[in-house]
């Protein structure tokens, strides 16, 4: 065996390092969000938006906490790896929100193309998580994660409803 080819100890060995690598990921990220989330509402210009960021601010800590039962369910320490696609999406939204006119909602457009991403990429890994759970005999993590999944499919739907109820629609005048 090469030396490039060498297993070291952080190397995905099995399917239960491969699930808790992932959960520490996602525990790092869920944190991320926590840290984003109150300036994101606090960007948002349209009430609801605020509030849909509030409200998953509250949503997101259970998340956290949840996490740490799936954790303590197999035997696993709750220990947080750094989420290199969370903390890439977190900057980008940065970017888009910086890019943006302040109090707008062209920047309530931008505010819910961040969020939808950080969506899609918890719905991602939280539902690749509950399968492998479910296969690995980790049924109890595979319930807490399901119930995060639906979560977060609520919070996309939730931002999607804004999005084409009104906030892209008034983006559009704003422009004209």
């Amino acid at each position: 065996m090469t030396a490039q080819h060498k297993m070291n100890e952080a190397d995905v060995v099995s399917l239960r390092q491969l699930i808790v690598a992932q959960m520490q990921d996602m525990y790092w990220a869920e944190n991320k969000i926590i840290s984003d989330l109150p300036g994101m509402a606090k960007k948002a210009h349209n009430p609801k938006l605020h509030e849909a960021f509030t409200m998953h601010l509250e949503e997101t800590r259970v998340h956290v906490d949840r996490l740490m039962k799936a954790f303590k369910s197999i035997d696993a320490p709750a220990t947080a790896k750094k989420c290199e696609a969370m903390a890439g999406i977190s900057t980008e939204v940065e970017h888009l929100i910086g890019e943006t006119p302040e109090k707008s909602a062209v920047r309530d457009c931008a505010l819910i193309v961040a969020a939808q991403k950080v969506e899609h990429y918890e719905i991602a890994t939280y539902g690749c998580l509950r399968t492998l759970c479910r296969m690995a005999g980790y049924d109890e993590a595979a319930d807490l994660l399901q119930t995060t999944l639906d979560e977060e499919h609520a919070a996309n739907e939730n931002l999607t409803d804004l999005a084409e109820s009104y906030i892209n629609m008034q983006a559009k005048v704003e422009q004209n």
